[in-house]
């Protein structure tokens, strides 16, 4: 079987070369066809793309863009159409995730995509939408217009399916024109939320573009970065600044790299009725997309005194993660991930032979492992793909200290706590670098309009044009009406 990949308006598909990603799972193979373009097709679909962002999503107000994603995103979770079932059937395959979690997934993810949620998307960042349209008046005098830039380069990470539809909503809402960077783990989704939008709404047709290029290829690179205003990229932190180098000077860049992400489970969640499902919440936050998320839980740490002490807790996110394997088996790892998994076992399990406070808690088939440490440590990564370490602390309190020297990493912290100490935990860990705080259960699954990394996922994209009182009042000497 062979898909192609990408969406290249203006460009004729016989005049480019095409490269082939292969995968495989199981009895399945799939053949995927990536575009590769010369320098001066770049150019043009840069141009092409700058040019109708102009024409067209410049004069359409934002409200109208609005009704074409939910149009567009009413595709997608209707399985009988062509391209949902298109994915239900290509990104398990590409992925290697099971196909019943991308399924699911990927309901409740394009759901965050409707137009009541794109209207919050919006309002978290714009009181005024209307600044999007129109020049609005200032509360210091004058008025004010935003506008976002011409064109909008993204460099996606390919860890979780349909990941880049995130950055290229946010740059449909402030109209900009749009061209992405496939990544090769996952060069599916974003082609086909291109087709599909234009099928949607063919004025929007040249607007975006996705493209492909190996990476380090630095030269392909830059013929497009060249004519970007601004770039969003996604990844590890050395690629992510070996790109900032590649980047002119004058152009914004809003690099996402790597995150660190953590549970918290106080006793007033403890007791044998509130604990296993707790536990299930935390063991679903870890077996959703096999911790490649940045917001997927590393570490749980969990208090002591409650009715299930850490300890039973631990075997009780075992039992989960158990039941998760038999539902949702994890994807098929590489050598490299297998054998990482294996060294943080291998590491745990000694350190457990001197610890007999330890407990290393592993499914027979080697597909999860939970790892309980009665002593407090700092925030140590886990061997990632189903492996978590659960530690024991008299009072959540005493978390912050211990994830703060981490603060330019952290992100989520998903808390299961009473009202008033999750509004008090809240506060300091906010101080000491946590940007997201949620429900166990939902740390993979962000809201609309949540605060990616703590920064605004809009007005970054966009700059103020300010009509300054000044140039009204000067204006009124040159009005037809002034005597």
């Amino acid at each position: 079987m062979t898909e192609r990949a990408g969406y290249l308006p203006g460009i004729a598909e016989a005049d480019v070369e095409w490269r082939v990603l292969n995968f495989a799972r199981g009895n399945a193979a799939l053949a995927v066809e990536v575009p590769v373009l010369d320098d001066a097709q770049m150019d043009a679909l840069a141009t092409r793309v700058k040019q109708a962002s102009r024409d067209v999503l410049k004069a359409m107000t934002v409200s109208e863009i609005v009704e074409v994603i939910d149009r567009a995103i009413a595709r997608l979770l209707d399985r009988n159409d062509p391209y949902r079932r298109k994915c239900e059937a290509l990104l398990p395959l590409v992925s290697g995730y099971d196909a019943e979690m991308v399924r699911l997934g990927l309901t409740g993810y394009l759901k965050t995509f409707r137009k009541p949620e794109l209207r919050k998307f919006i309002a978290e960042d714009f009181a005024n939408p209307k600044v999007l349209d129109e020049f609005q008046p200032a509360p210091k005098g004058g008025f004010t217009k935003a506008v976002g830039p011409g064109l909008l380069v993204h460099v996606w990470a390919g860890n979780v399916p349909g990941l880049p539809l995130w950055s290229l909503v946010a740059g449909l809402l402030v109209k900009a024109g749009n061209i992405g960077k496939l990544p090769s783990g996952e060069p599916l989704f974003a082609g086909w939320f291109a087709r599909l939008l234009a099928e949607v709404e063919p004025r929007l047709a040249n607007c975006l573009a996705i493209v492909w290029w190996k990476g380090g290829d630095a030269a392909r690179e830059e013929a497009l970065l060249k004519q970007a205003d601004t770039v969003i990229a996604y990844g590890g932190n050395e690629a992510l600044s070996d790109l900032r180098r590649r980047i002119p000077v004058t152009t914004r860049y809003l690099p996402h790299g790597h995150k660190v992400s953590f549970g918290m489970i106080s006793r007033a969640a403890l007791d044998t009725r509130k604990a296993p499902g707790v536990a299930r919440q935390a063991a679903y936050d870890v077996v959703r997309y096999d911790q490649q998320g940045c917001y997927s839980p590393h570490l749980f740490f969990v208090e002591r005194g409650g009715r299930v002490s850490p300890r039973e807790f631990t075997k009780y996110v075992a039992h989960a993660l158990a039941g998760f394997e038999a539902k949702y088996p994890r994807r098929e790892l590489t050598i490299a991930e297998a054998g990482g998994i294996a060294a943080w076992r291998d590491a745990a399990e000694t350190e457990a032979m001197s610890r007999p406070e330890m407990d290393v808690i592993a499914g027979e088939t080697g597909s999860w492992c939970a790892v309980y440490s009665d002593a407090a440590t700092t925030l140590d990564p886990s061997g990632l793909n189903r492996t978590i370490r659960i530690v024991a602390v008299d009072a959540l309190d005493e978390v912050a200290p211990l994830v703060a020297p981490f603060k330019a990493f952290l992100q989520t912290a998903g808390i299961a706590a009473a009202p008033e100490e999750l509004h008090r935990l809240s506060g300091i860990l906010g101080e000491a670098g946590v940007t997201r705080i949620c429900a166990l259960g939902s740390m993979t699954a962000p809201e609309a309009g949540w605060h990616h990394d703590g920064r605004f996922n809009l007005l970054d994209l966009i700059s103020m044009v300010e009509v300054e009182r000044s140039a009204e009042t000067a204006a009124e000497a040159f009005a037809p009406y002034t005597d």
